[in-house]
């Protein structure tokens, strides 16, 4: 009887439990380092309730007991765990072999991974299979889908679908209803692609058997693609015959590959719009475009010559070509502390989109990653070093790595700030990833203010405003409550903001201190001064208040980096994308002082190469950094500025003297150039100069630093920074990596990885490892 009574004491306890909410925390890892695993996505299985891991792969999320959390990375296994009551969850997961990728958002992603979207396998799911009997069972075995129709393989297993039931006597078919019943006009019909072609039919005249895989697409990741068209959600079904027979061109449209997937998209283009095509077959395709034209190629220019499928803008990069050093042996640049680019092509992996390789910076890519420079010990601001290899891809060239490393400051040391945040509260800042994911980043900055340093918030929208009177900064809750209340809504009038922005700055001027104005926003300004020539012509009449400019881009879809870069780059500033949470901990607290406090402004670099010893010469990246050889001693000629704490990588590939290269063509001989005959400097590669002014200062000081010709080793950080360069350029498809695969750039990477206690280098490895699954 005591027995029983225990029994029926448990049980009511346990049904108790289930239905009561908890907050539920963990930490996900890989099984194969222990690594923290960030930016893996935490779902509450059957519903749309989901978070992120942060930075240090720790998640918490709000769930019933006995819920099932599933989780899950892109190229890994996900694993599944169910809320019991425990404080803590550990969950580690695997890498795997995927075979399969469906539609998602702007690009492709994994059958396997969670996105903004939901996708059903062409199998029955484990309680399916438990319901069905033996046979069926055999069927699932053989890859078929067990159901009277498609849309009831799909009722229970996405968040958010509601499939309705025609009744018998309408003889009506069932529906599938994506945003809820509801609807102004009366229409909550979703719209149906089918093998990249647009259906008005539903999908009860499609057989089961035929399907390969279903996206839902729902809320942004429909309307991003598909416009108002998709605003009652999207349902991308790809069938066997179509994904095993179809074989896409490639299109090229005004000049720019476009993502296969997008295809329908292009072929949507009206004929009016068209100002020429013409079709390439296979065999001419490969030998024009290469190998991404194996299927033929179809170029089309249109008439206003600006066709995307997404919104978003980018500068255009020509890559730097080799020079030859015997007609200019200089390289002269501007230093570039920018990280942007790899923050956004992180998220563009993560979603598995297209990487559009005008977004791909290779510096931005390289200096992302701390190297271990030595700390400055004279009384200059920043420290030089350089190395010389045999360039890990191409045997027949060197690699020429120079760094520079920014005096560290301790917070307390840094002088009082003035800081002025600048932010969109436009209606395009309405989504998740905008201004809820800015609010929750400036929290992070708020946190680390000091009393010494105060705080104003100026919004714009329709117009620009003040929310936020100068607040000191041990004041945090009356600063998070002025965050907490904003919201989205309104035209951009960004050139509006950035006045009365700077205004603010200046009135409240600290000698000596951090004068800084932080710009958040997604760049789609449309209200007065927008295009990127008025906002550089107005931010370059700001730069001689004395003011610095931090540029924080936020969001997908719509986002103009070009307009943010050129904020940046002439505002004497530097500009970062905030894709997640865990970006915004490295921006805001792990490099906290070089984000905000510039210890060196204006620094330029110009290299003189030795033509006795460097018969060419390629710097990698910088495109939009480059300088003309007079600007280098210009005091006029704005540059980069150096944060505390910041270091800087510059990689150039050499050829040296007597080294036949299909990378140069002939030149005609020259008539009024001597040859070198002078066996002087003969142990010198190059001579690097630095120039650079102190903040409050606007006369340069000159640093030299002479380079022998010596060829080392790789260190662990050179494996690194090349593995970085080189899938920067397979990005890019660049005509410099040698054919080169991910394979060589992993073996890189993995030798260069060396302790990794942020696990920055980790996160990348696994990047090539997902762009090479969804390639």
């Amino acid at each position: 009887m005591k027995t029983l009574s225990s029994t029926l004491l448990v049980l009511f306890i346990t049904i108790a439990s289930f239905g009561q909410q908890m907050m539920v925390k963990g930490t996900v890892t890989t099984a194969s380092d222990g690594l923290p695993l960030p930016g893996a996505t935490v779902l509450i299985k059957g519903t749309s309730i989901g978070t992120q891991t942060d930075f240090d792969g720790k998640f918490t999320i709000q769930a019933n007991y006995g819920d099932v959390i599933i989780v899950s990375y892109v190229a890994m296994d996900s694993a599944e765990f169910i809320v019991n009551g425990q404080e803590h969850y550990e969950v580690s997961l695997t890498e795997n072999a995927l075979d399969e990728v469906v539609v998602v958002g702007y690009g492709i992603t994994t059958r396997r991974a969670y996105a903004s979207s939901s996708v059903i396998s062409s199998g029955p799911t484990k309680a399916q299979i438990r319901r069905q009997n033996k046979k069926a069972y055999q069927n699932k075995l053989a890859g078929q889908i067990q159901s009277n129709s498609i849309n009831q393989s799909l009722q229970g297993e996405v968040g958010g679908v509601t499939i309705v039931e025609g009744s018998d006597k309408s003889k009506e078919a069932s529906r599938i209803l994506i945003r809820g019943f509801g609807s102004i006009n009366g229409n909550n019909k979703p719209l149906y692609i089918v093998d990249g072609v647009i259906s008005d039919e539903n999908l009860n005249n499609v057989s089961p058997n035929d399907i390969n895989n279903i996206t839902v697409l729902k809320d942004a990741s429909a309307t991003s693609i598909y416009g108002s068209r998709g605003a009652n959600g999207v349902i991308v079904v790809s069938t066997k015959g179509e994904s095993n027979s179809k074989k896409e061109p490639l299109y090229i449209v005004d000049g720019r590959p476009i993502n296969k997937i997008n295809n329908h998209i292009v072929e949507s283009i009206p004929e009016a719009d068209i100002e020429s095509k013409k079709v390439y077959d296979h065999r001419d395709a490969k030998d024009k475009f290469g190998k991404i034209a194996k299927h033929g190629c179809i170029v089309i220019t249109t008439q206003k010559g600006n066709f995307r499928c997404n919104n978003e803008s980018y500068a255009v990069i020509s890559e730097n070509s080799f020079e030859k050093t015997l007609v200019n042996p200089l390289s002269t640049f501007s230093i570039d502390v920018d990280k942007a680019s790899y923050s956004n092509v992180r998220r563009m992996i993560n979603n598995g989109n297209f990487i559009e390789p005008d977004a791909v910076k290779i510096e931005e890519m390289i200096n992302y990653f701390d190297y271990d420079y030595p700390q400055p010990e004279d009384q200059h601001p920043f420290s030089i070093s350089t190395e010389v290899v045999t360039t890990p891809w191409h045997q027949d060239t060197n690699l020429v790595r120079i760094g520079l490393q920014g005096k560290i400051y301790e917070n307390e040391e840094l002088p009082a700030s003035n800081l002025t945040f600048l932010i969109d509260v436009s209606g395009s800042m309405g989504y998740p990833n905008k201004l809820p994911l800015l609010k929750s980043a400036f929290k992070l900055l708020v946190n680390q203010l000091r009393e010494k340093d105060k705080v104003s918030i100026v919004v714009y929208a329709g117009s620009a405003g003040l929310v936020l009177e100068p607040t000191r900064g041990n004041k945090k809750e009356k600063i998070l409550d002025a965050l907490d209340n904003l919201e989205a809504g309104g035209s951009t009038a960004g050139g509006e903001g950035i006045n009365l922005a700077y205004k603010i700055a200046q009135d409240n001027f600290i000698k000596n201190g951090n004068n800084r104005v932080i710009l958040a926003t997604d760049g789609d300004f449309n209200v007065g001064a927008s295009t990127d020539r008025e906002m550089q012509t107005l931010i370059e009449e700001k730069r001689k208040t004395g003011v610095f400019l931090s540029v924080l881009g936020f969001g997908y879809g719509n986002y103009k980096d070009s307009k943010l870069e050129t904020l940046a780059d002439k505002g004497n500033g530097n500009h970062a994308y905030i894709d997640n949470m865990q970006e915004a901990q490295k921006v805001f607290e792990k490099e906290f002082g070089g984000t905000l406090f510039t210890i060196a402004k204006d620094v330029k670099i110009q290299i003189e190469f030795n033509p006795n010893k460097v018969q060419a010469y390629r710097l990698i990246g910088y495109e939009n950094r480059l300088l003309a050889d007079e600007d280098f001693v210009d005091d006029t000629k704005d540059a980069g500025e150096l944060g505390s704490g910041h270091t800087v990588t510059a990689l150039y590939e050499v050829i040296p003297v007597g080294v036949e290269s299909s990378y140069l063509s002939q030149i005609p001989e020259l008539k009024y150039v001597e040859k070198l005959k002078t066996s002087d400097y003969n142990d010198e590669l190059f001579t690097v100069k630095f120039r650079y002014k102190k903040p409050q200062e606007s006369k340069s000081i000159e640093l030299v630093h002479i380079q022998d010709t010596e060829v080392s080793k790789l260190s662990q950080d050179m494996y690194f920074a090349s593995a970085v360069a080189l899938f920067g350029m397979k990005l890019r498809q660049s005509k410099y990596d040698n054919n080169a695969n991910l394979a060589k750039i992993i073996e890189l990477g993995e030798k260069g990885r060396g302790d990794d206690k942020q696990g920055y280098r980790a996160e990348f490895l696994r990047l090539v490892k997902s762009y090479n699954y969804i390639q």
